[in-house]
């Protein structure tokens, strides 16, 4: 069933096409906002948000042609709904406003029956649209859904320089057998919106998530001006916000927890792995494999946070760190560098 009582834009130079159309959509139960031209719907869109246009071509200042190229390259206006209502007799013409984005053509006069129709049925498709976008924001992060809409989606992966974290629960394995099954899930959930949002704040993307562990990228799919520092600066943050959690959680008589984090930059290989049917965003390579090491070893070194050399070098003076001991890590041709974030960088 079509939306009822949805907001529309009507754009036409002629007052007494607008009044009609007016008169008719809000009988029809809408709410209806007018503009005399082209350039002036192009405001009022980008002012508030519109459920559906009806756009005249022939207009003074801004024609419909002109209205509709503009939208098509605006990630803002793209997604609204266009209804073209015209006397232009031309097929090319209709052609090119579907090609620039147009749902509908009608000619006129509009019939009303016919308009009535072709507005609900333009409703009815927005609504399904913004039910598939909010599946989207709902099991992607933010910055993989922006992706989404401005690339498309396609299979495979490209080369960049980012930063991986690792992070996951110390002694989760002994904390689960040690309370009901509904409390384990009543902390993960907690631990996860908390750290997410830590990392959401500094521009990472969670795009994995195992048990108490997660893992997050700094730098892909959308580009940071610094991704390593982004990371140790949200790791501080999750350090310091589980400190306020443990606090409520002492509180309530039960066992704080701590978190162990690896940081590793460099190169990657990001992007969309699975199937046409089901796929993730994530990002593989020697980096990857880094982080998840840095992240094991605070467990034997007793640090909350690890980084490797290339995550300290891009840091310089900024947060302080101390060196470690070099580690022969699995996998590794060549014991690895390893720095840990000092705890006067977590006050």
């Amino acid at each position: 069933m079509a939306e009822r009582g949805a907001r529309l834009l009507v754009v036409d130079d002629n007052k007494v096409n607008r009044l009609l159309l007016t008169r008719g959509l809000e009988l029809q139960g809408h709410r209806v906002a007018t503009a005399e031209n082209g350039r002036v719907a192009l405001e009022m869109l980008r002012a508030e948000p519109f459920d559906l246009m009806l756009l005249d071509m022939e207009m003074p200042e801004l024609d419909g042609f002109g209205v509709l190229e503009q939208m098509v390259a605006d990630p803002q206006l793209r997604d609204v709904p266009v209804i073209v209502t015209s006397s232009l007799e031309g097929v090319g013409d209709v052609v090119r406003c579907i090609e620039l984005g147009a749902d509908d053509f009608l000619r006129k006069p509009v019939n009303p029956v016919i308009l009535k129709a072709r507005v609900n049925s333009s409703l009815e498709k927005k609504r399904l649209r913004d039910m598939q976008k909010d599946l989207v924001r709902r099991f992607a992060t933010s910055a993989v859904a922006e992706d989404l809409q401005r690339s498309g989606f396609a299979l495979g992966g490209r080369r960049l320089t980012c930063t991986v974290m690792f992070a996951d629960i110390r002694g989760f394995t002994a904390l689960c057998e040690a309370q009901a099954p509904e409390e384990t899930i009543e902390l993960l959930n907690n631990y996860y919106a908390l750290m997410f949002d830590a990392i959401a704040g500094h521009g990472g993307v969670v795009n994995q998530m195992i048990g108490d562990g997660l893992m997050a990228i700094f730098g892909a799919p959308l580009p940071l001006p610094e991704p390593a520092l982004a990371a140790v600066r949200t790791a501080l943050d999750m350090i310091e916000t589980i400190e306020l959690f443990n606090q409520e959680r002492t509180a309530l008589g039960r066992e704080p927890i701590r978190i162990g984090v690896g940081i590793a930059t460099g190169e990657v290989v990001a992007g969309y792995t699975g199937t046409e049917d089901r796929a993730t965003y994530t990002c593989i390579g020697d980096t990857v494999n880094l982080a998840a090491r840095l992240e094991a070893h605070t467990k034997a070194v007793g640090r909350d946070i690890l980084t490797d050399g290339a995550t300290r070098d891009a840091l310089g003076d900024r947060v302080p760190v101390a060196a470690l001991e070099q580690v022969q890590f699995k996998g590794k041709s060549a014991p690895v560098p390893v720095f840990a974030v000092t705890p006067q960088a977590q006050k």
